[in-house]
């Protein structure tokens, strides 16, 4: 009796040893599977991207909008380099709180009335103006400091009515202009990539809302909107790039997106997907979205040009607490009335409005580049 328990325990002893055995193979072979998943996943994500990017750099414009981008990358991190290599004192290329201490300076004769505006001086303006002693009377020669002073050796595009470095300005701008247009762009992308994937995936009531909300924006002046809101409340970056991307993210961009979720929509393998038993968020996040995100990426593009035309327009009117802007460098432009001035002070007015301009088309042929990624029919004209 003794032995016949013994070799019973050992047969079940050997059974479960090899029920482990097979369990171990089983889930050493899923995990193999799943390995050998994602090796191909990567593999073909590589090979889209390499044959995407060969596309997107047979466009000229494209290649022509990403030097620009490239240039203002550049431009954005070398303040940084200058201040660590010790090339520039942020005491004088700070730009809020460096000034130049020697400005080039004219010399002036103080009048009653002028008659030459070049060498003469009104004696009223030299009373009202603390630069000059008090003591100075009609006759005398005064200097006054060139401030706004003209570019030269150590200041490149200039100095601005404060006397601070425009070429320093301009550069912590182009830092300004990226932060804001890329957290614009991706709230804008997250917003309305999930919104068109359920609006287009459930539709009914849920899809109705949505859209709804979408014609509300659209039809409200976006502009208009932000004038508002910076008057009320203190408007930093981030603030305009958060507010910027839920306006396009539930507006206009989330219909456009709706639109490439809904032929995703009808595609066998989401059936395939729904009838294997897969949950609405897993086709969603796992089917929908990835077919959608190309789009996304596109509108991104075309997001960051909106938000930096935008940062400019505030900025200007003064609506925006920021420390530097390239809206902010035309706004004092404006204050101290060099805006109509014409080209005699222009190193306070093209280096600011040219940069903007420059930027935003940077991003604008960038997008419309990859709209021939992302669209083949544009591709067959």
């Amino acid at each position: 009796m003794t032995d016949t328990s013994e070799r019973t325990d050992q047969l079940e002893g050997q059974t479960l040893a090899e029920i482990g055995a097979d369990e171990s193979i089983e889930l050493a072979e899923q995990a193999q599977r799943r390995q050998s998943l994602w090796a191909i996943r990567w593999i073909l994500f590589r090979r889209s991207l390499r044959h995407n990017w060969a596309l997107f750099w047979e466009n000229r414009i494209g290649r022509f909008g990403l030097g620009i981008i490239a240039f203002f990358a550049v431009l954005a991190v070398m303040p940084t380099i200058f201040f660590a290599t010790g090339y520039w004192n942020p005491a004088i290329y700070d730009p809020v709180t460096g000034l130049e201490p020697n400005p080039p300076v004219q010399r002036f004769t103080v009048v009653n009335e002028i008659t030459d505006p070049a060498t003469q001086i009104d004696f009223t303006r030299v009373l009202l103006d603390n630069r000059i002693p008090n003591d100075v009377l009609p006759g005398d020669v005064v200097e006054i400091p060139l401030q706004p002073a003209p570019p030269d050796s150590r200041h490149w595009l200039g100095t601005d009515p404060l006397g601070r470095d425009v070429m320093s300005q301009l550069m912590h701008g182009a830092r300004a202009a990226f932060f804001l247009g890329m957290l614009a762009a991706v709230v804008t992308v997250v917003i309305a990539t999930i919104v068109g994937s359920v609006s287009a995936y459930f539709g009914g009531a849920i899809d109705a809302f949505f859209m709804r909300l979408a014609d509300l924006l659209i039809m409200i002046p976006a502009l208009a909107v932000l004038i508002v809101i910076g008057a009320i409340f203190e408007f930093q970056l981030w603030h305009l790039a958060v507010v910027i991307g839920i306006l396009s993210g539930f507006g206009g961009t989330a219909i456009v997106l709706k639109s490439q979720a809904l032929a995703v929509k009808v595609k066998p393998y989401i059936d395939a997907a729904r009838v294997a038993g897969g949950s609405n968020t897993h086709i969603i996040v796992s089917h929908v979205i990835p077919n959608v995100m190309p789009l996304s990426f596109l509108y991104m593009m075309f997001t960051v040009t909106g938000a930096i035309q935008s940062e400019a327009t505030l900025s200007f009117l003064g609506l925006l607490n920021v420390r530097t802007s390239w809206g902010l460098m035309l706004q004092l432009a404006n204050n101290q009335g060099y805006l109509l001035q014409g080209l005699q002070y222009w190193w306070l007015l093209f280096p600011a409005g040219v940069a903007v301009t420059l930027l935003a088309m940077a991003f604008f042929l960038v997008g419309r580049a990859m709209d021939e990624v992302v669209n083949p029919r544009l591709r067959k004209r």
